[in-house]
């Protein structure tokens, strides 16, 4: 059963909305004012918002601009719900992000059709930010149905890479992004003496290059191929538009930017605190599990040692003395550049201190 959140300070609007929406088999949970609806929308997130605009405490506009910034809630499909119906107040709400507007009074018949569609919508244009195969599909397919963007997007460019082929360099123009079909890049960071550091490998599935999209307009890494890739090209311009009328693949992009963050925070208390051991060990693990194209079944790893080097933050005399501790240990075996994880649950314990 799906539930609704409706918010309304008049009584008998909203008795009389929560009695047609129950009739139409929905849970529904009503607050008096925009502070007690913001505090239920986070507590237990409903499937939608019905939210009025005049209201005391806190007004429909505040509502909406609070859980737009909470990632629990920020996805929530958000209908207002008023009695005035002047243009500017409906521009103002949908500019802050709302999905829908509803003018009092309104028939129950639209009332309904329209949680219908806002609920459909939602589900139909969300994207999956993990990797998967359908993520550039849906990003294109939702892109084509803007009219500005037909001539961009009639003809997905794939492009193709080998081994060692520059993709973008750090401070080009950044005037796309790009999607792995298939093969492996690196993404790295030079400082002033050419010494480098890959902060990423990337796979089938992901995304790379879009956060340079919402800087300066250069990258701020450069990308390179480590095996023969294949990557299709979004257009600045494509995505851009997307990020600013689509409120749900604004806010998946958002989701993938923080946990980039994320990501990098991590890395960098680990280059400072933790030892060489350990800092290996984890980028072994996460090489294992998040570049499945570059292991086989019997969990074969193939990387050369500098960008491992790269990668762990070390020098490379550095990398391969740490590689042979870990063979004497029976962690792993190493043929040329190929890794061979022997013991993965050993080399996870070592990744955190045991």
């Amino acid at each position: 059963m799906k539930t609704v959140l409706l918010i309304e300070d008049n009584r008998e609007v909203r008795e009389t909305t929560q009695e047609i929406l129950e009739l139409a088999d929905y849970l529904v949970t009503t607050a008096e004012n925009g502070k007690e609806g913001v505090g239920k929308a986070k507590e237990n997130a409903p499937d939608i918002i019905i939210c009025d605009i005049m209201m005391p405490e806190l007004d429909g506009y505040g509502v909406l601009q609070i859980l737009s910034r909470n990632p629990t809630t920020s996805t929530i499909p958000f209908v207002f719900l008023t009695a005035k119906a002047d243009k500017t107040d409906f521009r103002k709400g949908m500019n802050l992000g709302a999905d829908d507007y509803l003018t009092k009074p309104f028939e129950e018949l639209e009332l309904i059709q329209t949680i219908e569609a806002r609920l459909a919508k939602s589900k139909s244009i969300k994207i999956n930010t993990d990797s998967g195969s359908n993520n550039l599909n849906n990003f294109i397919d939702q892109a084509k149905g803007f009219k500005e963007l037909k001539d961009l997007s009639n003809e997905r460019k794939i492009k193709s890479f080998n081994n060692r082929e520059t993709i973008f360099r750090e401070d080009d123009q950044a005037h796309s992004m790009y999607y792995v079909v298939k093969g492996n890049i690196k993404c790295f960071r030079s400082d002033n003496y050419g010494k480098s550091y890959v902060h990423e490998i990337h796979s089938e599935g992901d995304f790379i290059g879009y956060m340079s999209l919402f800087e300066e307009g250069v990258y701020g890494e450069t990308a390179v191929a480590i095996e023969l890739t294949e990557l299709a090209v979004i257009p600045k311009q494509e995505f851009l538009v997307l990020i600013y009328k689509n409120r749900d693949v604004a806010t998946n992009f958002i989701k993938l930017l923080s946990r980039d963050v994320i990501d990098r925070e991590k890395k960098l208390l680990q280059l400072a605190y933790s030892p060489v051991r350990e800092r290996l060990a984890d980028i072994l693990i996460k090489l294992l599990t998040k570049s499945p194209n570059q292991i086989d079944t019997n969990n074969l790893i193939n990387i050369s040692r500098e960008d491992l080097a790269n990668m762990v933050g070390t020098a490379k005399e550095s990398l391969i003395r740490t590689l042979s501790e870990f063979k004497k240990e029976g962690l792993l075996s190493t043929n040329g550049q190929e890794i061979k994880i022997l013991d993965e649950k050993s080399l996870e314990r070592t990744a955190i201190g045991f």
